[in-house]
């Protein structure tokens, strides 16, 4: 256990950024899902509306270090492909 001032603080403030790391990624993959949904029921036009909110959400989790800038491009392709795949089908 940390024994030193800073080091709990450093506890603190670490346990603070997991529990604000552990939301964000929660709320990545409820927009991941809901476009998922989207696309089972087969519906064009809710998959797009749901992609539209999902995208920046999976962007500003780039910009603010929880996800890996190729881990959000290849999710955002996938939901894409599937979304277009759907309109060809």
């Amino acid at each position: 256990m940390a024994n030193t001032v800073q080091a709990k603080k450093r506890v603190r403030q670490a346990e603070q950024a997991r529990q604000r790391n552990v939301a964000l990624r929660s709320r990545v993959r409820t927009e991941y899902k809901k476009v998922l949904k989207a696309i089972a029921t087969g519906d064009a036009a809710q998959a797009k509306s749901a992609y539209q909110v999902a995208q920046p959400v999976i962007d500003s989790m780039v910009n603010k270090g929880i996800m890996h800038k190729n881990t959000a491009a290849r999710r955002k392709s996938t939901l894409v492909a599937r979304i277009k795949g759907m309109a060809a089908a």
